[in-house]
């Protein structure tokens, strides 16, 4: 049983290890930490292995989501202020998240452990401030719960093909008790959270003989990071590094002039073709003059 345990913190340590940033984010997240509001999810691209994994399962760049909750003095239920203080002992004037990480179990964390990341705000459209607390309040209810390892691999294998993979090898998901329910990921915590007010993600929409449109829950173990970027009830809020209004003024921006092409950073190549070197052959006739001696 410890051998077992020792693998396994291992085959974690290396599963949440980073790789170092390459370049510069595509975000300005000072301008995110000021426009950012509670419930709102915040869309990371991890630099995990665990997510490259996702990135794969999932082909989409956004591998984690995290439930922003604001400051401890923007949670006005004090009973529900006091739970999170349980759980978090930093500066109290600190913009905090709720989140499921691999090896650490549902958290809060401050926003700002993401400053040198690619972010991206999804807003609940319409979502009213008495609910937005009961979506914070669900949240904090899954403080100190695993991280459910189990339900990332039965997502992976549901999401191959049935030509590559039987139904019967990746039904748990759809069972009625599949996994404890002290163990999530992060963006089924967030799905669930936002079911319990019954805020649409991204819902099973049919429409009965009558002509009526009737939605039905989706089984939140389905959802991931990207399903609140492609949710038509989520709102995609983007702040460019180089600010909101600058971008207006494309044609002002500081484009290299002299035909630079990158592949990344430090990858780059000169995409001006060289001139073609012209030769003139050696021709008597070409080296007569042109006019007329007298």
């Amino acid at each position: 049983m410890k051998l077992f345990r020792w693998v396994g913190e291992r085959v974690i340590d290396w599963l949440v290890r980073e790789e170092e940033i390459a370049g510069s984010p595509f975000c300005d997240f000072n301008r995110i930490g000021f426009e950012i509001r509670p419930c709102d999810v915040l869309l990371v691209e991890g630099r995990s292995h665990v997510s490259d994994v996702i990135k794969t399962i999932t082909q989409s760049i956004w591998t984690h989501a995290a439930l922003y909750i604001g400051r401890l003095y923007d949670i006005t239920d004090a009973g529900l202020r006091d739970l999170i203080i349980r759980h978090y002992s930093g500066d109290p004037h600190e913009q905090l998240m709720i989140e499921a990480l691999l090896g650490q179990g549902t958290i809060v964390c401050p926003l700002a452990k993401y400053r040198a990341e690619n972010l991206r705000i999804c807003r609940p459209r319409g979502l009213s401030s008495h609910d937005a607390q009961k979506v914070i309040a669900y949240a904090s209810g899954h403080l100190g719960s695993d991280y459910n390892v189990r339900q990332l691999l039965d997502l992976a294998r549901f999401m191959f093909p049935y030509t590559v993979l039987p139904r019967r090898w990746r039904s748990s998901l759809f069972e009625r008790h599949a996994g404890a329910p002290t163990e999530t990921v992060c963006s089924t915590m967030i799905a669930d959270a936002f079911a319990s007010v019954k805020f649409p993600v991204l819902p099973v929409i049919q429409q009965g003989a009558d002509g009526h449109l009737r939605l039905y829950k989706r089984n939140t173990r389905l959802y991931t990071p990207r399903d609140f970027d492609y949710s038509p009830y989520f709102e995609i809020i983007k702040y460019p590094l180089l600010g909101i209004d600058d971008i207006s003024l494309y044609q002002r921006l500081p484009w290299d002039e002299n035909g630079i092409v990158c592949n990344d950073k430090g990858d780059c190549y000169s995409a001006v073709a060289p001139q073609p070197t012209v030769e003139i052959a050696s021709n008597e006739g070409l080296n007569k003059p042109t006019h007329t001696e007298v």
